[in-house]
């Protein structure tokens, strides 16, 4: 068993472990405006849902090269709202095109061929394409670390649920046929696999 001390890792190669061990992580692609209304579309694999009351859900959103927080995290504090958008495996080329580093203002969704959609409580588009969105206000920002690299963790209350009508089925979503994308380390993504199920033992409490 080798053991590996974070301290001693420099930034880049402690990212690049923590990324190969902790998969597969579901992708947040998110979009957003900023202050003049342009639009915005970026994936993020550090995500996750952390409550229910107020269903809520986290994205941890980094920086570009040159120190500057990623566009994703400056619209997000300018307008205070976001969709988050599920990427399933027939979405996984398109969605790497909007992975690239553009310029402020540049719209990734339109650079994509990707079709707008109105919401219901947010100025931000959803992605049409996307079977499930989850429209999203920002509630608190969390820095994690304090060097240059730092990032910032999005609390982000859903506020609406968007769902393709063939996946939903009384208030569930069948995950065979959602086909979430997953996201591994380096270059490497997961198709689902078999999807199995278990029951919980019961409770003693």
């Amino acid at each position: 068993m080798t053991i590996v001390d974070a301290s001693e890792l420099p930034g880049r190669r402690a990212y690049r472990l923590l990324v190969d061990c902790v998969v597969p992580r579901p992708i947040a692609w998110v979009s957003t405006i900023d202050a003049a209304g342009r639009v915005n579309l970026a994936p993020f694999s550090f995500f996750q849902a952390v409550g229910a009351e107020p269903p809520s859900v986290i994205v941890s959103i980094g920086r570009h090269r040159d120190g500057a927080y990623k566009d994703t995290g400056v619209n997000l504090r300018a307008t205070g709202e976001a969709v988050v958008n599920v990427v399933t495996d027939d979405l996984a080329e398109v969605m790497n095109l909007t992975a690239g580093e553009q310029p402020f203002g540049v719209d990734e969704l339109a650079l994509a061929g990707l079709t707008p959609a109105p919401c219901r409580h947010v100025a931000a588009p959803r992605v049409a394409e996307s079977p499930v969105s989850l429209e999203c206000r920002l509630t608190q920002e969390v820095q994690i670390g304090d060097t240059e690299n730092a990032y910032f963790i999005a609390v982000l209350e859903v506020l609406a649920f968007h769902v393709r009508d063939d996946l939903y089925d009384d208030g569930r979503i069948d995950p065979r046929r959602l086909r979430p994308l997953g996201r591994l380390g380096g270059n490497a993504y997961a198709h689902p696999g078999e999807v199995f199920e278990m029951e919980r033992p019961p409770s003693r409490r």
